[in-house]
């Protein structure tokens, strides 16, 4: 990172377009500018790119490089370098709106307070979400997740005023006077909503995404927020008691939430759904390189929120933020390896007979995107733990009931 701002100071920082494009939508904070930009950044050049990626797979153009991924010395020709970018298909079903969009909090002047009024008392526990632009921009229903599950629990959610970057891409991508700047912005920006909200007592700051919370402990929050902690949103329900009530590897047994030690229902308890039908799923994780938990070993956490085992998939997926789609020649050979080893964890899980389905969890935005590039290759399927422990826990329809109810009367306005 210091060499990329060297290089860039001295005017040898080599140019690249998908780099340029996606700091320039990080960078944005007008609600328009970032509507604009997800139509054509996202929702068109995935479709694209998944439309060249279908017809280049049926002429057998990308088997020569995924089955012996070139070496990257020199500039790679443009040719390959085309090859490399579609020779995995990016996601598909995205959000069609941002989670801010949903609920209509876009305004930069108002600060939201997220409660359920059917729990929320004056001494509800009051935390400070940072959604982050993956759980926000990309994967808006990672951060829809972790509001509905906080909302269930009865917590007090405060979120920052508008659409808001940490500053790690930026400072990653070599741009360390931008990050810096947005750093202290952010910071002074925090130091306000505190003040403003100083009759509530927040002394939890919840992240959805390990890359913001690896530059969100440069924020110093305990001397915006005295006394509080950085958590991530998996470690806080685990706290919390919030867990699936188990998946025994053949089918998932009815959810509720429950105390572990005491198997007693606790307050307050989640809405249990209808009984579901058995369904077949097995689980690996994906600890990405940025682990958003760094208060509890992960994978601890990862199992006791599923209530299985849940074996770790080991290797980068390939993404890294924007690393796959700027330098996907470099990714293509990270892939390779992560994918033997997709295949060699879903194989496992399958050894016994197994033939329901194989879902890979994580904890990261980029990851969720690179992860569900191998799902033709590996037979699996991805998603965030706290998704998937608010489809079993509050049901299939969670996210458009959660936007709902707050939109009727869940969500108080504040003015900065």
């Amino acid at each position: 990172m210091a060499m990329r701002d060297f290089l860039r100071k001295q005017g040898k920082k080599k140019f690249n377009l998908v780099s340029t494009i996606s700091m320039a939508y990080l960078n944005a904070s007008d609600p328009y500018t970032i509507k604009l930009m997800r139509k054509v950044t996202i929702e068109w050049s995935y479709k694209l790119q998944r439309a060249v990626h279908k017809v280049a797979k049926h002429l057998g153009l990308l088997d020569a490089q995924l089955k012996h991924p070139p070496a990257t010395v020199g500039r790679t020709p443009l040719k390959s370098q085309i090859i490399h970018f579609i020779n995995k298909p990016m996601p598909g079903n995205l959000p069609k709106k941002t989670s801010r969009a949903l609920l209509d909090i876009e305004d930069s002047d108002i600060v939201p307070i997220i409660r359920n009024p059917r729990v929320a008392s004056e001494d509800s526990e009051a935390v400070f979400y940072f959604p982050g632009c993956g759980s926000e921009r990309l994967f808006g229903q990672v951060g829809l997740a972790t509001q509905a599950m906080l909302y269930e629990t009865g917590a007090t959610t405060v979120l920052p005023p508008g659409y808001l970057c940490c500053g790690y891409p930026q400072n990653a991508s070599g741009l360390k006077d931008k990050a810096s700047q947005i750093t202290t912005d952010n910071r002074v920006l925090f130091h306000r909503v505190a003040n403003t909200l100083n009759y509530l007592d927040i002394k939890t700051v919840i992240v959805s995404c390990g890359t913001c919370m690896d530059q969100l402990q440069k924020y110093q929050f305990e001397k915006i927020f005295p006394g509080c902690r950085l958590l991530d949103i998996h470690e806080y329900l685990l706290e919390k008691n919030v867990r699936l009530a188990g998946v025994e590897g053949t089918h998932l047994l009815h959810p509720s939430l429950m105390n572990s030690a005491s198997g007693e229902q606790q307050t307050p308890a989640l809405p249990a759904p209808a009984l579901r039908d058995a369904v077949s799923v097995r689980y690996m994780y994906h600890e990405p390189c940025h682990t958003p938990m760094k208060t509890y070993k992960s994978l601890d956490v990862v199992k006791t929120l599923m209530g299985a085992d849940v074996p770790l998939n080991d290797r980068c997926c390939g993404e890294a933020g924007t690393f796959g789609v700027a330098t996907p020649q470099i990714a293509t050979q990270v892939r390779f390896r992560k994918e033997h080893e997709m295949k060699t964890g879903a194989d496992a899980l399958r050894a016994d007979g197994f033939a329901g389905e194989i879902k890979v969890l994580t904890s990261c935005p980029a990851c969720q995107q690179g992860l569900s590039r191998y799902n033709d290759d590996a037979g699996t399927t991805t998603d965030y733990i706290v998704v998937e422990m608010a489809k079993h826990l509050l049901g299939e329809n969670w996210l458009p009931d959660y936007v709902a109810k707050a939109n009727h009367g869940g969500i108080e306005r504040v003015l900065l």
